[in-house]
C-alpha cells in the first residue's frame, strides 16, 4: 500500500492528508473499506490515537464514515469537500486531553494547598451542578467546565483561569464533538462524575499528592473512553482478513481418572 512513515509534526493533519489523497487518486474507491486503525497505525508508524484524530477529521469533512462494528468506509462527498487548512487552530482530541492532563494535574495539585472554604464552595457547586443535569448536552459541558475552572480559581491567578477555560472550549471543536458522538453517554458521565468527586475530595482535604494523581487519572481515563474499539477490528476477523480478534485460549480438557486395579476411581 502506498503509505509513507509521516514527520513528529502535527501528525493527524498529515496522516489525513495522505489518507485524502489516496481517496482522491482512486486507491481507495467510494464504497470501499479503509484498513483498521491497527493496519493504518503500523503501516504509517504513528500511533492508534493519532489515526483516529485523522479518521475523525475525514469524517468531519465529509469523506468516510465510520459505523461502529463494522469500519471505516469511503464516502461520497455530498458537495465540493474542503478541507480544514493545515494553519487552522483545530487541535486533535488527544492532543488536547493530554495537554489538559499535564497543566491541570498540576493546578490541581496547587489548589489543594491554597483552596480556602470559599473555592471548596464554589467547587461544590459545579460539581452539585454536573450531578443534576442530563449528558449528553450543552448544560452538561457549561457545568463541567465551571467545574475545572473553579480549581484554577482558587490559585488566584487570572492566567491560568483563562487557559484551563480556553482549552476545555476546544472541547466543543468539530473534531472533539464528532469524536465524543461515538463514546458520551449517560454511563460515562456517572464514571467522570465520580472522577471529579475523588479530585473535589483530596483538595477539600488538602492533600497535594491525591489532587494531582487524581486530576490526572480523570483526564487519562477520559483518553482511555475516546480510545476504545469502533469495532472494526472484530468485522475485519470475522470477514476472514488479517485482523483476526485473537481467541482466547481453549481450556485444556480435564486429564481421565487414573484407575485402582480394583476398577474404582481414586477419589
Amino acid at each position: 500500500m502506498p503509505l509513507e512513515a509521516v514527520e513528529a509534526r502535527r501528525l493527524y493533519r498529515q496522516v489525513a492528508d495522505q489518507l485524502r489523497s489516496l481517496i482522491d487518486s482512486g486507491e481507495y474507491a467510494v464504497g470501499s473499506r479503509l484498513p483498521t486503525e491497527r493496519e493504518l497505525a503500523e503501516q504509517l508508524k504513528v500511533s492508534r490515537p493519532t489515526v483516529r484524530e485523522a479518521l475523525i477529521a475525514l469524517e468531519v469533512e465529509g469523506r468516510v464514515r465510520i459505523r461502529v462494528g463494522s469500519g471505516i468506509y469511503v464516502i461520497e462527498p455530498a458537495g465540493a469537500a474542503v478541507p480544514v487548512p493545515a494553519a487552522a487552530v483545530i487541535e486533535g482530541p488527544f492532543e488536547l486531553l493530554r495537554a489538559r492532563e499535564f497543566l491541570e494535574s498540576a493546578i490541581a495539585e496547587q489548589a489543594a494547598r491554597a483552596a480556602t472554604k470559599a473555592d471548596v464552595a464554589r467547587i461544590d457547586a459545579a460539581l452539585i451542578a454536573m450531578e443534576n443535569v442530563e449528558h449528553p448536552g450543552e448544560a452538561s459541558m457549561v457545568h463541567d467546565r465551571a467545574f475545572h475552572v473553579a480549581i484554577a480559581g482558587s490559585l488566584g491567578n487570572a492566567v491560568l483561569v483563562r487557559v484551563v477555560g480556553e482549552l476545555f472550549d476546544q472541547r466543543l471543536n468539530p473534531y472533539f464533538t464528532q469524536l465524543a458522538h461515538y463514546f458520551e453517554n449517560p454511563g460515562t458521565w456517572r464514571t467522570a462524575l465520580s472522577e471529579h468527586r475523588a479530585v473535589r475530595d483530596a483538595i477539600a482535604a488538602h492533600d497535594p499528592d491525591a489532587a494531582r494523581r487524581a486530576m490526572r487519572d480523570h483526564l487519562a481515563r477520559s483518553q482511555e473512553r475516546f480510545a476504545q474499539n469502533f469495532g472494526a477490528e472484530l468485522a475485519a476477523g470475522s470477514s476472514g482478513g488479517r485482523d483476526r480478534v485473537a481467541q482466547p485460549p481453549a481450556r485444556p480438557k480435564p486429564a481421565p481418572r487414573k484407575q485402582a486395579k480394583s476398577g474404582r476411581a481414586r477419589p
